[in-house]
C-alpha cells in the first residue's frame, strides 16, 4: 500500500509540473496574434497525418530517416507498456496483463524488446554519428554550447531507459528461474549466482527507475528540441498551405487600396495594425511561434541554404531557435526592452535571404523561417524605410517607371529597333 501511495504520489508530481510547462507554453504562444489558419481543415488533417506522422519529408536523407522511424515507432509503440506499468504501479499488481492475454503476452514483450532493441541501437548510431561524423549542420556555430549537449542528453537518457527495462525483464526471469525474452535473455548471465531478494530488487529498482525515467524525460522535452515529439502534430496542422512564395497581402493595405479606388467604400478600421511587418513577438502570428518551438535544431534548413553555402550570416535554424529564445525572455521578464529585431536577429540576416524557400521546403516539419524573415523585412521596409540602398532604388524605378530598371516606360521597346539595324 505504501508503495501504492508513493507512486501516485510521483505519478502526480510528474503530471502536475508537465501541466505547468504546457500552461507557460501556451501563455508564450499566446503573445502572437492569429493565424487565421482554420481553413481547409480535410487538407490540414492530411498534411498532419502525412507529415507528422507518415514522415513523408525524412525520406530525403536515408540514412537518418531510417534510424529515426526505429526510435519514433519504438517510442509510440513501447509506451503501450507504459500502460502496464502505470495500472500495475496504481493498484499494486504485477504484470496485470499477463494473465488475460495469455500465451501472446511473452510475444508481446518480445516484440517490446525488439523494438528496444532497435532504439538502443538508433540512438548509438545518433551519438557516433554526431561525435565522429563530418557533418557540418552539426557543427554550425549555432549548436554551440546548450543545443550541442541538448541532443546528447535526449540520446543518454533513452538509452538508459532501454536498458531499464532490459535489466528489469532479466532479474526478474533469473529470479522465476524462467527462459527470458529475446534481449533480455542475453544479460541473465550478470545476475547468476544473486540471491533472490538480490534480483527482486534489482528488478524493482529498474523499474521504478524507468517509470521515474518516463516522468523526468516527458517533462524535460518542454525544454528540449525534443519537444517535437508532441508539437509536431499541430505545428503541422497549421502548416501554411498556401503555393511557394506566396506572399499573404496585408489586410490594412488591402483596406487602403479599396477605400482609394471606390469612394464609397467605408473601412471599419478593426484591420489597422499597431505597425506593419513585425519587429518583435508581439507582430508575428501563432504558427511562427509554433514553429519556433518545434523546431528539431536539426539544421537541414541552413545546411541547404545558399546565402549560409556562400557564408553570408544568415541560419535559418538560428531564426527559429531566436525567436523561440525571446519568447522565453518574455516569459521570465516581461519588462525587457530587447526586441527580436536587433536584438537576436541582425539585420544583415534579415537581407541576406533570397527567399527561395529551400529551407521551408526540406524541413521534415513544415516550420518556415522564411515566414517570419518577410515580415521582419516588411516592418524594415514599411515602418523604418531601412531597405538596403540598391533595393530603394529598384522600388523607385518601379514606382516612376513600372519596372525594377532606370528606362523610361517610352524606352522599353528600344532594344528591337536597335537590334534590327545591326
Amino acid at each position: 500500500m505504501i508503495s501504492q501511495i508513493i507512486f501516485l504520489f510521483i505519478l502526480s508530481l510528474g503530471v502536475v509540473l508537465f501541466a505547468r510547462q504546457i500552461i507557460r507554453l501556451r501563455k508564450g504562444l499566446a503573445l502572437a496574434r492569429p493565424s487565421h489558419r482554420h481553413d481547409q481543415p480535410s487538407e490540414r488533417w492530411s498534411t498532419m497525418l502525412r507529415v507528422a506522422m507518415g514522415q513523408s519529408k525524412m525520406g530525403t536523407r536515408p540514412l537518418a530517416a531510417f534510424f529515426h522511424l526505429l526510435i519514433y515507432v519504438g517510442f509510440v509503440l513501447i509506451n503501450l507498456e507504459v500502460l502496464e506499468i502505470l495500472i500495475d504501479g496504481a493498484i499494486g499488481t504485477h504484470r496485470v496483463f499477463a494473465q488475460p492475454m495469455g500465451p501472446f503476452y511473452p510475444i508481446l514483450i518480445n516484440f517490446f524488446e525488439l523494438l528496444g532493441a532497435a532504439v538502443l541501437l538508433a540512438c548509438i548510431v545518433f551519438l557516433l554519428r554526431r561525435a565522429f561524423g563530418q557533418i557540418g549542420r552539426f557543427k554550425h556555430a549555432d549548436m554551440a554550447g546548450w543545443p550541442r549537449q541538448d541532443a546528447a542528453i535526449i540520446l543518454y537518457t533513452e538509452i538508459v531507459l532501454m536498458l531499464a527495462l532490459f535489466v528489469m525483464n532479466a532479474a526478474e526471469s533469473v529470479r522465476l528461474e524462467e527462459g527470458g525474452f529475446i534481449i533480455s535473455r542475453h544479460l541473465q548471465p550478470l545476475f547468476n549466482g544473486w540471491s533472490e531478494s538480490t534480483l527482486h530488487l534489482t528488478e524493482k529498482a529498474a523499474w521504478w527507475f524507468h517509470f521515474v525515467g518516463i516522468l523526468a524525460f516527458l517533462n524535460y522535452l518542454p525544454k528540449s528540441k525534443h519537444f517535437h515529439i508532441i508539437l509536431a502534430f499541430p505545428n503541422t496542422w497549421y502548416s501554411n498551405l498556401a503555393a511557394r512564395g506566396r506572399i499573404p497581402a496585408m489586410a490594412a493595405v488591402t483596406t487602403e487600396i479599396k477605400a482609394m479606388l471606390d469612394p464609397s467604400y467605408v473601412p471599419d478600421g478593426s484591420d489597422v495594425p499597431s505597425r506593419f511587418g513585425a519587429k518583435d513577438i508581439q507582430d508575428l502570428h501563432f504558427a511562427n511561434l509554433l514553429n519556433a518551438y518545434t523546431c528539431t535544431e536539426c539544421g537541414r534548413c541552413t545546411s541547404e541554404c545558399p546565402a549560409s553555402q556562400t557564408g553570408k550570416k544568415l541560419s535559418p535554424r538560428k531564426i527559429m531557435m531566436a525567436t523561440r529564445d525571446r519568447v522565453e525572455q518574455i516569459l521570465q521578464d516581461s519588462e525587457s526592452q530587447q526586441t527580436l529585431l536587433d536584438g537576436w536577429i541582425s539585420r544583415e540576416e534579415l537581407w541576406a535571404c533570397t527567399t527561395c524557400n529551400a529551407c521551408v521546403e526540406v524541413c521534415p516539419l513544415n516550420i518556415d523561417p522564411l515566414d517570419i524573415i518577410q515580415q521582419m523585412r516588411q516592418y524594415l521596409v514599411m515602418e523604418e524605410s531601412a531597405a538596403p540602398a540598391s533595393l530603394n532604388t529598384m522600388m523607385t524605378n518601379v514606382e516612376n517607371n513600372g519596372a525594377p530598371w532606370a528606362y523610361p516606360q517610352a524606352d522599353r521597346g528600344l532594344w528591337m529597333t536597335e537590334s534590327t539595324q545591326r
